[in-house]
């Protein structure tokens, strides 16, 4: 069985990926049984897309993959903590697990800000595992941004 720190190197991979094309580096991946049904990094420059968000890119490809607006069984993993709308994605999918690495208390919807999913309007919150590979994901941010800077 694949352990979730492989699945959060693919993560890791798109986030990185994504920080070449000159994007926030975001990386997501969704897993269900043990398969990967998809993986992507943040594309809102590349596709003047603000909800190009590497979650919704990656929850879009899922969806598309398993033929249905829903992913129950599924995991999520992460490099950040989703903001809002990522956030209400993850629920409106009905992805069962959310695994991230860097606490976001900026943007976060999760853990920070609105706290989606414990407000009584949330239909599905998904398990919440943070802090995987944190240090590798707040890595990556910081270095974009400092060079940026």
């Amino acid at each position: 069985m694949i352990a979730r720190r492989d699945f959060m190197a693919i993560a890791l991979a798109e986030a990185k990926a994504a920080g070449e094309r000159g994007e926030v580096p975001i990386g997501a991946v969704i897993v269900r049984d043990g398969v990967v049904l998809a993986a992507a990094g943040n594309r809102t420059r590349e596709k003047c897309d603000p909800t190009a968000h590497a979650e919704i890119e990656a929850i879009r490809a899922a969806c598309a993959a398993a033929g249905s607006e829903r992913l129950p069984g599924a995991q999520l993993y992460v490099t950040l903590e989703p903001c809002a709308m990522c956030a209400a994605a993850i629920s409106f999918s009905r992805i069962e697990r959310l695994y991230y690495g860097a606490e976001d208390p900026k943007g976060g919807g999760v853990d920070h800000g609105g706290r989606l999913y414990s407000q009584p309007t949330c239909h599905h919150a998904p398990d919440v595992y943070s802090g995987l590979s944190e240090t590798e994901a707040a890595a990556l941010l910081k270095e974009f941004f400092s060079d940026r800077r």
